[in-house]
């Protein structure tokens, strides 16, 4: 496993999620793109609860207190039970970069003399330190991909009538 490469990877994306969430109103932030989607400022209060209540805690569980039973999460409703849709996009976008920096500097000082092969004997099956790791900066791709599908759609609506097809295939 690249450590290195996938902590740089988390450190940066706080950067991405900051740049695209930016450009968003805050009234097109809350807009769901359909029933039963995440609005941007949900997918943001979704990354904090992650932050909070997922990656960091269960990784040092299995790091450092292995013996401690995992606390169960419901990360898919974790937006709406928090009403992050009716709080101030700045407000949130804050609140999570400051979470990702305390994740950030945490893991810098445990990377190096991490026990990656560390395993925590999951619900879902046997799962290891470096599996969390790896998850974590996937999770953050998959919701990266989510933000800027969401900026396409906003940009095709701000393009009306006019076309985007001449940009090239989604």
């Amino acid at each position: 496993m690249h450590v290195k490469a996938l902590f740089q990877d988390l450190a940066h994306a706080a950067g991405i999620i900051y740049s695209l969430m930016v450009e968003f109103p805050p009234e097109e932030a809350r807009q769901r793109p359909a029933p039963g989607a995440w609005s941007a400022l949900e997918v943001l209060g979704h990354l904090i609860e992650e932050e909070r209540h997922d990656f960091r805690p269960r990784l040092e569980g299995v790091l450092f207190h292995p013996e401690q039973s995992w606390t169960p999460i419901d990360p898919a409703s974790a937006p709406e039970l928090a009403h992050y849709n009716q709080r101030d996009l700045d407000e949130v976008l804050s609140e999570f970069m400051r979470e990702r920096e305390r994740s950030v500097v945490w893991l810098d000082r445990i990377r190096e003399t991490a026990d990656w092969e560390a395993t925590y004997p999951a619900p879902s099956g046997p799962i290891r330190a470096g599996d969390l790791l790896a998850a974590w900066v996937a999770h953050d791709t998959l919701h990266l991909r989510q933000l800027v599908e969401l900026r396409y759609a906003r940009q095709r609506r701000l393009a009306e009538p006019y076309r985007v097809d001449y940009a090239g295939e989604w």
